[in-house]
């Protein structure tokens, strides 16, 4: 019996060792699958789905090697420039350009602390990326002497052509060294020379261009010159010559539309600013000009030709040691209006005449085709003068309007100029002819307030008629 007892506690041992060594294993095997479970990783989008799981452990491509930025600013001088005042640097100006029209707002740069000598170029910008700058903060110089001059050249310095979404910017000086120009006998250096000098920065058939900033100065001819273009805007530049330099025009717009000039400083031996025939919606406003014959329209009508232009506002002006002020100015015996223009908050200190219109215009070269006989003149109707203040030198105001197209519907408003010397009881009162339209005070001198016949309905419709010439 005893023995059995013995027997049974070592069944039961057995049995409680057997059964603790099952659970270890069990556990011991939940552990090891925990650890081998392997990771899952995120798959992207496109990523290969399903039991290729293997997959995720494989390297993925390798990535593109970084492509190197082209560079959007080109210096002159890493075309072969040299910036010393003396080397011909012309063909390194058309390499840069042509290198930048390739590139979307590219910048063609002229660094500072350096004159590069340019010959006269074309710069075509019909191929060019939008966006171009032409930034100069360097000095541009012309050629010095006019003898050297090509005369298939002698129309244009720098000429832009076909230029679309452009400007030119920067702290730097466009030279066009043109006191040999200005001599008279500097010119006639050979009996086929034409009459004619160049202006330093003409746009040809251009849009949407910006000047600013910088300054032009001693042009042979115009200084800047826009011709068949739209969309212009000059903003913040200076313009200077002395105002014995002949023709040297500050701005000059001939058949261009949508211009605006502001805060800008001219001073020049001409017209600060000329607007010429086929301009319309010009702004020209916070101007200084002097010296100078003022801003003016005109001549227009030369040779019998037909002159059009509308949509004039002048305003914000001051002008100093000027010829004229505001004026407007046609050859006799010419076709065409001009209307709706108006001059408005303008400042004068010793203007020679600051309200001008001549119908009879004569370039004091030309007198042989200004006989008071030849018939016609281009309309001018819807002038309005509003706040015209300060001194002249000669005369308050001058309207010499054609015998038979009289000036029509010109207002004269807050108009109060004093003589800068002399006695105000001197002054004439046979300044104003065949002009119709309507004044208001105040008027000083006081003989302006007869300037003006009122009505003229009789006399509109020759306006009119000239107006459906253009």
């Amino acid at each position: 019996m005893k023995r059995s007892k013995n027997l049974s506690s070592l069944l039961f041992l057995f049995l409680i060792a057997f059964l603790t060594f099952l659970i270890t294993s069990v556990e011991a095997r939940k552990n090891h699958t925990k650890k081998s479970k392997p990771h899952k990783h995120h798959q992207g989008k496109g990523a290969t789905s399903g039991n290729n799981t293997h997959n995720s452990h494989l390297p993925g491509p390798a990535p593109a090697p970084p492509q190197p930025q082209q560079s959007t600013i080109f210096p002159v001088l890493s075309f072969g420039a040299k910036g010393d005042g003396v080397s011909d640097d012309s063909k390194a100006l058309v390499a840069a350009w042509e290198a930048a029209c390739r590139v979307k707002g590219a910048t063609v740069e002229i660094p500072s602390g350096f004159k590069f000598l340019i010959q006269p170029i074309i710069l075509d910008g019909s191929g060019c990326m939008p966006d171009l700058v032409l930034q100069i903060d360097g000095t541009l110089l012309a050629p010095s002497k006019a003898s050297t001059w090509p005369e298939s050249s002698l129309f244009q310095w720098i000429n832009f052509k076909y230029a679309r979404n452009f400007t030119i910017q920067g702290t730097g000086i466009v030279d066009g060294q043109g006191s040999d120009w200005w001599n008279s006998s500097a010119h006639k250096r050979s009996k086929h020379t034409p009459d004619t000098k160049p202006t330093a920065l003409r746009f040809y058939f251009s849009s949407d261009v910006t000047v600013r900033n910088i300054k032009i100065i001693n042009s042979p001819q115009c200084h800047l010159k826009f011709d068949n273009s739209s969309w212009i805007k000059v903003n913040n530049i200076t313009i200077s010559s002395p105002d014995y330099s002949p023709n040297t025009d500050g701005i000059h717009l001939q058949n261009t539309q949508n211009v605006e000039i502001h805060h800008s400083t001219i001073g020049c031996g001409d017209d600060c600013v000329s607007i010429q025939t086929g301009c319309s919606n010009v702004h020209i406003h916070h101007v200084k000009c002097g010296p100078g014959h003022g801003i003016s329209l005109g001549g227009l009508g030369k040779a019998g030709s037909v002159a059009c232009v509308s949509n004039i506002i002048v305003n914000n002006i001051l002008f100093q040691n000027t010829q004229s002020g505001v004026r407007i100015k046609t050859w006799p015996g010419g076709k065409g209006s001009v209307k709706n223009v108006s001059f408005s908050n303008i400042q004068v200190s010793n203007v020679g005449v600051p309200i001008v219109i001549d119908q009879n215009y004569c370039d004091n070269m030309k007198k042989h085709l200004c006989q008071n006989q030849i018939r016609g003149a281009v309309a001018i109707s819807g002038v309005k003068y509003d706040n015209i203040i300060g001194n002249y030198s000669k005369e308050p105001i001058r309207l010499a309007c054609s015998n038979d197209t009289p000036c029509t519907d010109v207002d004269l408003i807050d108009i109060q100029l004093k003589p800068k010397t002399g006695d105000p009881r001197s002054l004439r009162s046979d300044l104003c002819r065949n002009s119709y339209g309507k004044s208001k005070a105040p008027l000083l001198p006081s003989v302006i307030d007869y300037c003006l016949r009122r009505d003229g309905g009789q006399v509109k419709h020759i306006a009119r008629s000239h107006e459906k010439m253009c």
